[in-house]
């Protein structure tokens, strides 16, 4: 039993286009993002799709929204595709956090696993939580395809889980994923293969 899932990090937005962490926040897409969601539709509407899914919030939805209208397909919701609670730097950068907390900046960027910020989801738990709702989309779409619009942090941890690479090299191994960028995975019950990542839609 195993389906395929084309992974997508939702378009831009006023925060990412300024590097700043937008997690649970909801945040709009720019001009920018709108017509990456564009894109997506386009590329969705040449590609073979039975369904789609989407985190709850905001941005993913807009995103997914031309892909949806091109296949005349319903996107459906799952919270627990939601994007990582990044805690007291929600809204802000890196760089700003650690001019105020230098000590925990490092200790983040060394290990952001052990060393989440302060106030943050456990990156533990939430990866757990998104592998989880990969393999009930999976079994759910057993030998289709799935296109799952979901967001950068949280998706990186989530191939880190399924994929068996170490969480505390989510940020080494898969250094960002980008904007409406396609990542296909095989998942299957007790396994996960990865066949492409960070593609272009265009």
């Amino acid at each position: 039993m195993s389906a395929t899932l084309l992974l997508a990090r939702h378009g831009q937005t006023v925060w990412h286009a300024e590097n700043r962490y937008a997690g649970i926040s909801e945040v709009p897409l720019t001009d920018e993002g709108r017509d990456q969601a564009r894109r997506l539709g386009r590329w969705a509407a040449r590609t073979p799709i039975d369904a789609i899914w989407t985190s709850t919030l905001s941005r993913a939805v807009a995103t997914a929204a031309p892909a949806a209208a091109a296949l005349d397909l319903v996107p459906r919701r799952e919270h627990d595709l939601r994007e990582c609670d990044f805690g007291v730097v929600e809204g802000r950068t890196l760089a700003e956090f650690a001019a105020e907390h230098p000590g925990a900046a490092a200790a983040f960027t060394a290990d952001p696993v052990a060393h989440p910020f302060p106030g943050a989801e456990d990156p533990a738990a939430a990866a757990l939580r998104g592998a989880g709702a990969l393999r009930r989309i999976a079994s759910e779409h057993d030998g289709g395809r799935v296109l799952v619009v979901a967001h950068n942090t949280l998706l990186r941890l989530v191939l880190c889980e399924l994929l068996s690479v170490p969480l505390r090299n989510y940020r080494r191994t898969f250094p960002a994923l980008r904007n409406t960028a396609v990542s296909e995975i095989r998942l299957g019950t007790e396994e996960c293969a990865l066949f492409s990542l960070n593609v272009p839609c265009a």
